[in-house]
C-alpha cells in the first residue's frame, strides 16, 4: 500500500499525473514558440510536473535508482522555474531562465516517458531490451535534439507582456 492505495492504483495515478505534466508542458512549450502565455496552463504544468517527480519517490526501492536522480534534478530545475515565474515574474534574465528550466523539466518528463515506453510497450521493448541498443539511443537523441532546438527558439521568441 502506498498512500492508502494499492501499488497498481498508485502507479496509474502517477502515470496520469505524468501524462498531464507532459501534455500541459507541450501546450506551454507551444505557447513559448508562438509567443502566447497561459498562466493557468503554466500552473498546471509546473504543479503536475512537481507532483510527478515527488510521487516517483513513493515507489518501493532498495537503492537509489536513475529515476531518483532524474527526479531530484527535475525538482531542482522546477524550483528555479517556479521562482523565476512567480518570484521574479519572468522579468529581465528571469524570462530566459524560466524558459530554459521549464523546457528542461519537460524534457526530463519526456526522457522518462521514452524509457518507460521502451520498457513497457510490447512492440518497442524487443527493439531495445536493455536500453543500450541503437533504437533507444536514436529515440532519446531525437527527443533531446527537438528540445534543444525548441529551447533556443523559445528563449529568442517568447516575450510575454
Amino acid at each position: 500500500m502506498i498512500l492508502g492505495m494499492s501499488l497498481a492504483t498508485f502507479t496509474t495515478v502517477h502515470v496520469i499525473i505524468s501524462l498531464i505534466g507532459i501534455v500541459s508542458g507541450l501546450v506551454v512549450l507551444y505557447g513559448m514558440l508562438t509567443g502566447a502565455k497561459s498562466d493557468g496552463m503554466i500552473a498546471l504544468f509546473l504543479a503536475s510536473t512537481i507532483l510527478t517527480s515527488v510521487t516517483g519517490y513513493f515507489f518501493p526501492a532498495e537503492k537509489i535508482l536513475p529515476s531518483h536522480i532524474v527526479g531530484a534534478l527535475s525538482l531542482v530545475v522546477l524550483a528555479i522555474a517556479v521562482f523565476a515565474f512567480y518570484g521574479k515574474h519572468i522579468v529581465g534574465s528571469w524570462r530566459w531562465i524560466y524558459v530554459l528550466t521549464a523546457i528542461v523539466a519537460l524534457w526530463f518528463n519526456c526522457f522518462v516517458g521514452v524509457v518507460q515506453a521502451f520498457q513497457k510497450v510490447s512492440f518497442l521493448h524487443p527493439l531495445a531490451p536493455t536500453q543500450s541498443e541503437p533504437p533507444f539511443a536514436i529515440a532519446q537523441g531525437a527527443v533531446l535534439l527537438i528540445f534543444v532546438v525548441a529551447a533556443i527558439v523559445a528563449m529568442r521568441r517568447w516575450r510575454p507582456a
